[in-house]
């Protein structure tokens, strides 16, 4: 019996199959790379953190820490979940990590024990209840304290080393060049994703650390199990 040549484009793979016999070849999916998280006792590692948000730039800074293999902290004000519930949800989806940063950002040295725990448990829920995780650190909006909201708090304060002054100058290029003046070993970087300004000079503050070596990690995983509740921390240094 003859055997008719065929051709045919398999549907799977998109593989031609040429042959008097046909075959179809179904080719492996790509394989997800898992991220590794760098060792920060052995690499210098940083963090970059984002207040004030969610806002309207804050998918587009997503993308361009995704582009960079490259993660963030970000501290969100409870009031503005609602209106940016898919960038929160895809910010934990790509292992960034969220924390509070109040619910409208109060200054919590002018509020009561009462108040400072009130308006960070509603953060708190906001926060779970979008991303079903409890936030493990918060920051003090302004870095502002007081003896009451030490003494009230019941989670690390994260406060930085590093204040780039994004929202004050919002020039692109003195961010950057901030960022690359005062950045050092465990350094954590402030920077607020509601400015336009500030998204636009990311991919430059990247290049520009990574040439010196930097890797950029969540507060999490560069400080960890090292910070204490009630206690704040401007750095990894000072964990030493």
């Amino acid at each position: 019996m003859n055997v008719t040549s065929l051709m045919h484009r398999a549907a799977v793979g998109g593989v031609l199959a040429t042959t008097g016999l046909l075959s179809l070849t179904t080719l492996p999916a790509a394989a997800e790379t898992e991220r590794t998280t760098p060792d920060c006792d052995n690499v210098k590692c940083v963090a970059l953190t984002f207040d004030d948000g969610p806002g309207r730039y804050t998918d587009e800074l997503l993308d361009i820490l995704d582009e960079n293999d490259a993660k963030a902290t970000f501290y969100l004000l409870g009031s503005k979940l609602d209106s940016y519930t898919e960038e929160v949800e895809r910010m934990v989806d790509e292992d960034h990590e969220v924390g509070n940063h109040t619910w409208d950002h109060a200054d919590l040295a002018d509020l009561s024990a009462g108040e400072i725990k009130e308006d960070l448990d509603r953060t708190d829920k906001a926060i779970k209840d979008v991303t079903g995780q409890m936030p493990t650190t918060m920051r003090p909006p302004y870095g502002s304290l007081s003896d009451t909201a030490r003494e009230t708090i019941d989670k690390p304060m994260l406060l930085w080393d590093v204040d780039t002054l994004d929202w004050q100058h919002r020039d692109p290029e003195t961010t950057v060049d901030i960022a690359a003046e005062e950045t050092d070993e465990g350094s954590v970087l402030l920077f607020h994703d509601i400015h336009e300004t500030t998204v636009d000079a990311i991919p430059d503050v990247l290049d520009t650390l990574s040439e010196d070596g930097y890797e950029f990690v969540t507060v999490d995983e560069m400080m960890g199990s090292e910070v204490e509740s009630g206690s704040a921390y401007s750095d990894a240094r000072s964990l030493d």
